[in-house]
């Protein structure tokens, strides 16, 4: 058995929808106190009463915006426990399109928010004595590449980086960070694309389904837990086996 994460105190960036919403549904199942934070203002309060939870209206990519992320959580819940930094944005631009804009903005909330976040909640995380930090990257950027996602990807592997050297100074505070790398989940933003493409994206899964946002969020309530304190700086790839087969005839033969 698992020790219970009752009761602690759980923020979840990009909440409102999605694999954020998923994760937050999961801990908010565990008994834990989970605030949503996102940018559109009515869909995240939609989230929120849905799931029962407390929420904010915020920017990761910007700075003061993630301090009243993480001030809100002080305020509401009395400290901080885990942080789950899933805020993303994925556009589709091919390169040779790209704009600096697009590359600013993608960057800006991925990267660049998932960094202003942990900074902002570290004092809470530390004197939480247990504290928890899980990142949303992807198997595309550390693992895959898709075309019209390379600045996603680089954002994605971006996080990685970050990680590693984020768990060996935080290691010392007793601080945790880890990351979660999502394949083909099953989201709001792929309910209309039709039955023929989630076909193929299931075709490209060992286990011949698509991910919930559940699994995605059972996976960050395992790093959340006491049980998982002695991992850190650890990317756990939640895909269903999207990256195991070496070409799409070892699919085949399945």
């Amino acid at each position: 058995m698992f020790t219970s994460l009752a009761g602690r105190s759980v923020v979840v960036t990009g909440g409102s929808k999605g694999i954020g919403k998923g994760i937050a549904r999961v801990f908010a199942r565990t008994g834990a106190k989970v605030l949503i934070a996102g940018r559109d203002a009515e869909t995240l309060a939609a989230a929120a009463k849905e799931l029962g939870v407390a929420h904010v209206v915020a920017d990761v990519s910007h700075a003061a915006d993630c301090e009243l992320i993480a001030r809100t959580a002080m305020e509401r819940h009395g400290g901080i426990d885990v942080l789950c930094a899933n805020a993303g944005v994925f556009p589709d631009r091919r390169l040779a399109e790209m704009t600096e804009t697009d590359i600013d903005d993608v960057l800006g909330v991925n990267l660049k928010g998932t960094m202003l976040c942990v900074r902002a909640c570290l004092p809470a995380l530390e004197a939480s004595g247990r504290g928890r930090v899980i990142l949303t990257s992807s198997i595309t950027g550390p693992v895959t590449g898709y075309p019209g996602w390379s600045h996603y990807g680089a954002s994605k592997a971006g996080q990685l980086g970050f990680m590693r050297t984020a768990a060996l100074e935080l290691a010392p505070k007793g601080i945790t960070v880890n990351a979660v790398l999502p394949g083909n989940i099953m989201t709001e933003g792929l309910a209309g694309m039709g039955e023929d493409y989630l076909d193929g994206m299931r075709a490209a899964i060992p286990m011949r389904r698509l991910g919930s946002v559940e699994d995605v969020g059972h996976a960050c309530v395992f790093l959340s837990t006491d049980e998982a304190a002695f991992i850190t700086g650890h990317p756990l790839v939640v895909d269903g086996g999207q990256i195991l087969p070496e070409s799409q005839d070892a699919l085949g033969v399945l």
